[in-house]
């Protein structure tokens, strides 16, 4: 047997007994770690407060980023001071519909508090100088009276329906997408995940698919991991969202976190219930399809089949009694 590797200088024995004691180390060090108990709550907490500072740090630098804008809020929030209108009783109600439509800022009750006191002033400015300045309309009239108070009343309802927009496309979006983060779920459960980290990783697979859904699903994990009671964080979860299937989805986690009821079973049969539900949507949107086109078909297919069919006829009789002169 020959030694030809060793380093020069060493005897054979001793590199022999270095490479033993190298092994038993290594023998001893992975023993060590595979019976070494760790603990997984401390890795959730770390992650759940690191996730915490950087929403935190976030919603804190966004101002600074936006000078401009910061400047145009702050006039804003002295105009909305000046007039009184924090003070209105339907504050609440607002910032809940605000949340719903996924305006969360700090900001968003001043803006739009600004625009549904300023946006009829612009409204009517804009649109007397159209009509007796420029006279779009022609000389003055009840016409371009009635014309100018549109323009007011237009004004005062527009940041109105943008939030209803906005509310109805994103509950439909999470209505759509909410099929999919159950059967997510699911698997989560399955795997042995707790109810914030299936959240948490949810939201993430689901970013880019449906990033509504996702964003109030991450919002809510990040909920049960610093409010006191995990029942107040899905209770916001069913505020924010106004939805019957999220009522249904909160009501049934719950109940199995009060029962020790089974979660991934109860989140396969919600799922079921789900998709069911939205088949049926979408046979009902088909079966309103005849219906609803009746009066296009009426209004532009009709008139053009009459002239193929009977645009010939009605010349052959023109022809025919010309001839008789």
């Amino acid at each position: 047997m020959t030694f030809d590797f060793i380093p020069f200088g060493i005897p054979p024995e001793d590199f022999i007994a270095l490479l033993a004691a190298g092994a038993a180390l290594v023998s001893v060090m992975a023993v060590w770690y595979g019976l070494i108990a760790r603990d997984p709550m401390t890795a959730r907490v770390r992650g759940l407060m690191a996730r915490r500072d950087n929403l935190q740090a976030q919603f804190l630098a966004a101002p600074r980023r936006h000078e401009s804008r910061e400047f145009g809020v702050s006039i804003m929030r002295k105009v909305v001071k000046r007039l009184n209108l924090m003070r209105s009783a339907q504050i609440d109600q607002i910032a809940r519909r605000l949340a719903q439509a996924g305006w969360r800022r700090r900001d968003a009750l001043v803006i739009y508090l600004f625009a549904k006191a300023v946006l009829p002033l612009g409204f009517g400015a804009v649109a007397a100088f159209l009509i007796y300045g420029v006279g779009i309309l022609g000389p003055a009239s009840m016409l371009t009276l009635a014309a100018a108070i549109g323009a007011v009343v237009a004004g005062a309802f527009t940041p109105e329906l943008v939030v209803r927009n906005r509310v109805r496309h994103r509950r439909q979006q999470v209505q759509m997408g909410l099929p999919d983060g159950l059967d997510l779920m699911v698997i989560c459960a399955e795997a042995g995940l707790s109810l914030d980290a299936m959240l948490e990783r949810v939201s993430r697979e689901l970013s880019l698919s449906w990033p509504e859904l996702a964003d109030e699903l991450g919002l809510t994990s990040v909920e049960l991991g610093f409010l006191p009671e995990r029942k107040q964080a899905l209770d916001h979860l069913n505020v924010r969202t106004g939805l019957q299937d999220i009522r249904a989805l909160v009501n049934m986690l719950v109940q199995t976190e009060k029962y020790g009821t089974p979660l991934a079973h109860s989140l396969r049969v919600l799922a079921k219930e789900f998709r069911s539900e939205r088949l049926m949507r979408a046979e009902e949107k088909a079966a309103r399809l005849p219906a609803i086109l009746t009066v296009p078909m009426i209004t532009f297919i009709l008139p053009a089949l009459f002239i193929v069919l009977i645009g010939p006829a009605i010349l052959s009789v023109i022809d025919g009694l010309g001839d008789l002169h």
